[in-house]
């Protein structure tokens, strides 16, 4: 008569931790300082001990006490001073595929974040065949292997020791980190620092209080500055004025800002496909991009879920581009979706009345083949754009660069 107790007690403590992120997640994001609640003042004070740490690391490498292993390779790095957001693994997809047009061998190194082989490391995909699933390799070194034909794709959180095995079986002449910013122990060539135009720094304060995973100081050791989601600032300023902008924001990083190279780019959504969710993810490599315009989805009632570190980002699109949106459910980013999420999921889009679920590339990858039911998943990927002429200026700089290194 009483129910399951174990089920119950089970319910209220998960319904507890949900509560529990949100708020540090309302605390992370939000513009207010939350000193005065006991969970703001706690995570104010743990990121004033991160932030001690940061420096401290990154004190002894500038001081040359700590060196960065070097690999028999040019690197290129690509990444971030927030935690997630500004388009690292799409940017990195891109920077491959223009490096394999320029005629160059490259190859991708990701950290594997959440995947079984993070810790031993493992081959992805040898560039042509996907070696292993998105369990082992991690969701984004899963997704930019099943996107980057020609380019082998390598997960493991020894970066080095990823790097020597890549030379040994791919002989790459350029190899790229995808987040590899604060991935200081491996020496690089080029370090690309990739900034949101209309959100470059959160709240400003340090994980956990903020997003900021290093000082805005930090800014000084990239050679250039992608500004993304540039469609999405109030405005879109020439690159001087961005520079300028930025310089504002963070006086204290200013230094050589205006020597830097400044591109502009957009996160551009389009459809990668319609899938069964209950059909496993499809392991092959496709030879040519099957891309369509989100708006094909214009007029369907479509149920919006997520785990990314942008949800809200990622159903405003689906609003703007797909129309009408049934509901929503958001979870963590890499979140590893159990079977019964994936049934509430479903049970919730077909009570909402919905036609079509939709959910970004990312996520799909953990959970093809676990979708019960016969509402059909909206795979939704992102590209980046370059605005105007930068593609064509990035692709020069990225030439002369590499032919000094």
């Amino acid at each position: 008569m009483g129910g399951n107790p174990g089920f119950g007690e089970r319910g209220r403590q998960q319904l507890m931790k949900e509560d529990y992120r949100r708020k540090i997640e309302a605390i992370m994001n939000g513009d207010g300082f939350s000193g005065k609640t006991s969970l703001g003042a706690f995570l104010f004070a743990a990121s004033m001990v991160y932030g001690a740490g940061v420096r401290l690391r990154n004190a002894c490498y500038d001081s040359g006490l700590f060196h960065g292993k070097e690999l028999p390779c040019r690197i290129v790095s690509i990444g971030n001073i927030v935690a997630g957001g500004t388009g690292k693994t799409p940017m990195t997809i891109a920077v491959a595929d223009m490096l394999k047009h320029m005629g160059h061998r490259p190859v991708i190194l990701s950290r594997g974040y959440g995947g079984h082989a993070e810790k031993t490391g493992i081959v992805v995909s040898d560039g042509y065949e996907l070696l292993c699933g998105p369990a082992m390799a991690g969701d984004e070194p899963f997704m930019m292997a099943s996107k980057s034909r020609g380019v082998p794709v390598l997960a493991g959180s020894d970066r080095y020791k990823s790097g020597m095995h890549a030379i040994s079986e791919f002989d790459p002449d350029v190899i790229l980190l995808d987040d590899g910013f604060q991935h200081r122990r491996l020496h690089r060539n080029l370090d690309l620092l990739l900034l949101d135009a209309g959100n470059m720094f959160g709240n400003g304060y340090l994980v956990p209080r903020g997003v900021l995973r290093e000082p805005v100081t930090a800014l000084k050791r990239s050679d250039a500055v992608i500004f993304t989601r540039c469609g999405s600032a109030p405005e879109i300023p020439d690159h001087a004025a961005m520079a300028g902008r930025l310089t504002r924001i963070a006086p204290q990083a200013s230094e050589g800002l205006h020597e830097k190279p400044v591109f502009q780019s957009n996160h551009v959504p389009f459809l990668t496909g319609i899938r069964e969710g209950h059909a496993p993810f499809p392991m092959g490599i496709p030879t040519t991009s099957a891309e369509s315009d989100v708006s094909v989805l214009m007029g369907s009632n479509v149920f919006v879920f997520s785990g990314i570190a942008r949800n809200r980002d990622f159903l405003t699109a689906v609003e703007t581009h797909a129309g009408r949106v049934a509901g929503h459910m958001a979870f963590p980013d890499h979140h590893p979706y159990t079977d019964a999420e994936c049934e509430e999921i479903m049970r919730r889009a077909v009570a909402a009345g919905a036609d079509v679920l939709a959910t970004t590339e990312k996520d799909y990858v953990r959970v093809a083949g676990k979708m019960p039911g016969d509402v059909p998943i909206a795979v939704v990927g992102v590209k980046i754009v370059f605005t105007g002429d930068d593609e064509a200026a990035f692709v020069r700089f990225i030439r002369e660069r590499l032919a000094r290194s």
